[in-house]
């Protein structure tokens, strides 16, 4: 108020009292900035690692939950065949006794509490969806959702069915070392066309200001996790597992299935981004 008094005089005084000086002018408005750039950036959205998709507490989130924020996966489906988990039970059974740290992919249970009950084994852990990852899993604001999912649509829809050899068990351990993943990964049939997928789904990443997938990306599918970096000693029993594969059976793969679609998950909810029909 005193400075408001010392720029326009005191009108409260009376009429004997000194003129009030004229008001100086007003300068003439700036224009308005540019938007800021974190309304084009979403909150974290440079060098995140994949995020686990759980509630459970026993795992970390890459990044922290924001509000309004919605973590963005772009995979691909994929089931065991029911002939395909008669051989692949026996290899979870003995890297579960041998490594008991492991616990179910996005289930908070042991891996070796259900390997003595086969009904529960196929049940929770081989009947189950398994996604092999096509970009990173990010967090993404609401603005951002149905271009996204327009844009994975336009690019990802002309793709054909074809097949996916998964055919060397592999041991991952992610970005920060705080978890160790058991997977099936491709190598031979359907490499190509995953890396093609990926590629056109950086492209939709890129243009959305969304980190890119890996420079060399393995396609995968997660089995087992365990908390930390146990890989030394999960890649022995992994190595001796391969070496009876190799020797047992007179086909490279492990297991193989066909190419059906591509999801996406937002949240909560999936959107189909497309969908290979039967021939």
């Amino acid at each position: 108020m005193d400075a408001l008094r010392a720029s326009y005089g005191d009108t409260s005084s009376d009429s004997d009292s000194e003129p009030v000086p004229t008001p100086l002018p007003l300068p003439l408005p700036l224009p308005l900035p540019p938007p800021p750039l974190s309304l084009l950036h979403p909150p974290n959205s440079s060098g995140i690692s994949d995020v686990l998709h759980t509630d459970n507490p026993n795992r970390v989130r890459s990044f922290p939950h924001v509000e309004g924020n919605y973590a963005l996966h772009v995979y691909i489906p994929v089931y065991f065949p029911v002939s395909s988990r008669r051989e692949i039970s026996p290899v979870l059974k003995r890297v579960a006794a041998a490594v008991n740290e492991l616990h179910v992919v996005d289930v908070d249970t042991p891996l070796i509490n259900l390997i003595k009950d086969d009904q529960k084994l196929n049940q929770v852990v081989l009947g189950r969806e398994f996604h092999v990852s096509l970009g990173r899993t990010v967090p993404i604001r609401v603005h951002q959702r149905d271009s996204l999912v327009a844009m994975l649509r336009q690019k990802l829809q002309s793709h054909k069915r074809y097949w996916i050899d998964f055919d060397k068990w592999e041991v991952f351990v992610n970005d920060d070392c705080t978890r160790t993943f058991l997977s099936l990964e491709v190598t031979g049939a359907g490499l190509a066309e995953i890396q093609k997928q990926i590629e056109s789904v950086n492209g939709v990443y890129k243009l959305h200001n969304l980190p890119e997938f890996y420079q060399n990306p393995r396609p995968h599918i997660s089995i087992a996790w365990a908390t930390s970096d146990i890989s030394s000693s999960l890649k022995c029993v992994i190595k001796a597992e391969m070496k009876r594969h190799v020797e047992g059976l007179s086909k490279k793969r492990i297991f193989t299935c066909k190419f059906g679609g591509i999801s996406c998950k937002i949240g909560n909810r999936t959107y189909d981004i497309c969908k290979v029909p039967e021939v």
